[in-house]
């Protein structure tokens, strides 16, 4: 799974999810994209499923970009704990997406393959999604295809 080789700090805070996503939401290697249409945090295993389903289906075919990185550290207490005694243990890595934001990219196959494709990742996702062309985004906001 994916993971950063080091950080400087081991836990951080929550953050905020507000806003549109300002970078990242442009469709710039591939030919097809898969965009988010809500705020969330997507796990590491929830990105590599995605990257599977994806791959699997073009049958090793294309090129796949993943357009968003897990960076950001969740702590979780034990259950059945008492309030209190600090801060939770490491438990996953997230990656912060925002809507708008191109979480990943295909090219090297058909449109038909590719729109398949990308369609079984999104149904990995905890977010909706939508799936765009290269030609068909604009500024963060996506048209229908």
């Amino acid at each position: 799974m994916l993971m950063p080789k080091r950080v400087k700090h081991r836990k951080q805070f929550r953050g905020s999810l507000a806003g549109k996503a300002l970078r990242g939401n442009k469709v710039t290697q591939g030919d097809y994209g898969l965009v988010s249409l809500d705020p969330c945090w997507i796990k590491a295993n929830q990105l590599e499923a995605a990257r599977v389903a994806m791959t699997r289906y073009v049958k090793r075919g294309g090129k796949v970009f993943i357009k968003v990185f897990p960076d950001h550290p969740v702590t979780a207490k034990p259950a059945e704990t008492r309030m209190g005694s600090g801060k939770g243990a490491l438990d996953y890595w997230v990656a912060v997406v925002k809507p708008g934001r191109v979480l990943f990219e295909i090219t090297g196959v058909s449109e038909e393959s590719a729109k398949e494709a990308l369609r079984l990742a999104g149904h990995k996702l905890p977010c909706r999604c939508k799936i765009v062309a290269r030609e068909g985004l604009e500024g963060g906001e996506a048209d229908e295809n």
